[in-house]
């Protein structure tokens, strides 16, 4: 089953940011599995005292530390500070940075199928942040500790066995992959020929965020990579360069066969492409002065998920993922946004003059 056709549409402003806030206040009755890499982002604040006689580097006056879910658990953290039901499989070690991760998620999120596995070390991201007492703190450095990816390919089988009953009154499936071999494109497969058999009036889109292989998954709903991913993969270069931008896209869709590829693109916002469809071309929300932007992909596919979840189109959905992206960014750490804040940046700045749509394909769907 498809989700619905993308209409870009041209009624009223009221009409329209009607039916967006109406996505969001839906948000609260849908269920989400999030199924990825689960990265402990471990964030340690201090104040600059002096500048050590050692060598020339900053001497930082311990103040806190602050551990809260990257990757999948980011994703999970957003989906549930929406207000909705997140469900999250992935794995951890029993190790104390496991333990911390565990008991960092948000109340919204269901941890019973999360595996905590002897031998593996839960990987860790510390970031430390320096500032004095009235200046913003920044990132001097970041520490990483990771558990020896990828892991022994049977990881992936086993879990594949266990989250089909997880799947079970899911509303939308996020498939996140940093890379670690727990989300390969086979257990991808096995996830989509499972939700094809349920009967449900409205299809259950499976989203992917992958890392490094996009091109090795098939036949999924949507992804959303960054720009510089999609260069990445196809070996091009962007920056400015629309006809670039549109070859990419038009690319991606062709060679992964998915209904809809959403490109992030920073402080130039995104691009939504589907087959047959204009591409729809929107602008960053908010100041383009950005704050952080550590897990604003997770932001993104979260909120994008969640609109398809509540009954919204691919343009619909990329326009909430849109406001989402931009609040999350102005915030520090890995961060999320909840439903007041998305209803409030919809209230208060919805106007789609500045978004324009490609004219390399046919303007179908668009109502004049």
């Amino acid at each position: 089953m498809l989700i619905a056709r993308s209409v870009h549409p041209l009624p009223g402003e009221s009409e329209r940011k009607q039916r967006l806030l109406a996505l969001v206040d839906a948000f609260s009755s849908r269920r989400i599995l999030v199924l990825g890499d689960l990265i402990a982002d471990e964030f340690i604040y201090g104040e600059v005292s002096r500048v050590s006689r050692e060598a020339p580097v900053l001497i930082l006056q311990y103040d806190t530390t602050q551990m809260v879910g990257g990757g999948a658990g980011n994703a999970a953290n957003n989906v549930a500070a929406f207000g909705a039901q997140a469900r999250l499989v992935g794995l951890v070690g029993a190790d104390p940075e496991g333990r911390r991760l565990l008991s960092s998620f948000h109340r919204g999120v269901d941890k019973a199928h999360i595996v905590r596995a002897r031998g593996y070390r839960t990987p860790v991201k510390t970031r430390i942040l320096a500032g004095g007492v009235h200046a913003a703190r920044q990132q001097v450095v970041r520490i990483d500790r990771e558990p020896g990816w990828p892991l022994d390919p049977g990881v992936s089988v086993a879990l594949a066995k266990k989250i089909v009953p997880a799947l079970d009154a899911c509303d939308a499936v996020l498939l996140s992959d940093y890379g670690s071999g727990l989300v390969t494109p086979a257990l991808a497969a096995v996830i989509r020929r499972r939700m094809s058999q349920r009967a449900r009036r409205r299809p259950i889109p499976v989203l992917l965020d992958s890392r490094h292989r996009l091109l090795d998954y098939r036949g999924l709903t949507t992804c959303t990579p960054n720009e510089s991913e999609v260069e990445q993969v196809l070996g091009v270069r962007i920056t400015d360069d629309a006809r670039a931008l549109e070859r990419a896209g038009r690319a991606l869709l062709k060679r992964t066969r998915m209904q809809a590829v959403l490109v992030t693109r920073g402080s130039r916002g995104m691009a939504l492409f589907e087959p047959k469809q204009a591409t729809v071309h929107v602008p960053i929300f908010g100041s383009d002065e950005v704050t952080d932007v550590t897990g604003a992909g997770d932001t993104v596919i979260a909120t994008f998920g969640l609109a398809l979840a509540a009954g919204g189109s691919f343009y619909e959905a990329a326009r909430l993922a849109n406001y989402a992206g931009g609040l999350v960014v102005m915030k520090r750490g890995t961060a999320t946004v909840s439903a007041q804040e998305l209803a409030a940046a919809i209230a208060s700045d919805h106007d789609t003059s500045l978004e324009n749509w490609s004219q390399e394909e046919p303007a179908q769907g668009r109502r004049k």
